[in-house]
């Protein structure tokens, strides 16, 4: 999960320039100090209560932030086109990987009025990677993928690799993907998709 956590963001808000800060966040509040080259100051810019209704006003204010990402990852859903005449392909086999990217968390902070005309605060989130991702997988030999050289079936095991972008959430990331999958047996020189790329859905789940 990529919450909401303290350290160093960079702040927008209305009519004022992008600053470099440190947040101090609580579950009652957010401290905002300024911050220079990684070094929090002690004077504190805002205090935002996040639990008093009673509290005033503030200006919408955006916080962002860049990090490593580092999740485990499946491409629920492979889509390889048509090769040599033969029919585009939808593959749902299983399969797994690890998946390192740059991601940019946005939060953005606002008042709002509850049905009592009190004053809460809401913080919306949105986030998005980009990246690499690899890992193994199955995939079906069979009559159909070979050309007619191979005449049982069976899943063969694969390594597939490549790029996705994510479009975040706090705990889940969805996104899509083109990748290669590479046969880790000798018939990777029948198999239809060998050196194909495809296009997929992606799913993952953060470990850091």
């Amino acid at each position: 999960m990529h919450g909401f956590n303290s350290g160093y963001y960079k702040m927008k808000s209305e009519n004022e320039q992008t600053q470099n800060v440190y947040l101090d966040v609580t579950e009652e509040k957010i401290d905002v100090y300024t911050g220079i080259k990684n070094q929090p100051e002690n004077k504190q810019l805002i205090s935002i209560s996040i639990n008093n209704t009673d509290s005033h006003i503030i200006q919408p204010v955006l916080f962002k932030k860049q990090s490593l990402d580092v999740d485990v990852t499946s491409v629920l859903l492979k889509y390889r086109p048509s090769v040599s005449g033969l029919p585009a392909q939808l593959n749902t086999d299983l399969n797994m990987a690890l998946y390192v990217g740059w991601r940019h968390d946005y939060y953005f902070v606002t008042r709002r009025k509850d049905p009592l005309n009190r004053n809460y605060t809401k913080i919306n989130t949105r986030g998005y990677d980009i990246g690499f991702f690899t890992g193994p997988g199955t995939t079906m030999i069979s009559p159909f993928t070979t050309r007619n050289q191979r005449s049982d079936e069976y899943s063969g095991m694969i390594l597939q690799a490549g790029f996705a972008g994510f479009f975040e959430s706090h705990i889940a990331s969805f996104g899509m993907a083109v990748g290669y999958d590479y046969l880790l047996n000798s018939d990777r020189n029948i198999w239809i998709y060998h050196h194909k790329p495809w296009i997929g859905f992606i799913v993952g789940i953060a470990l850091n």
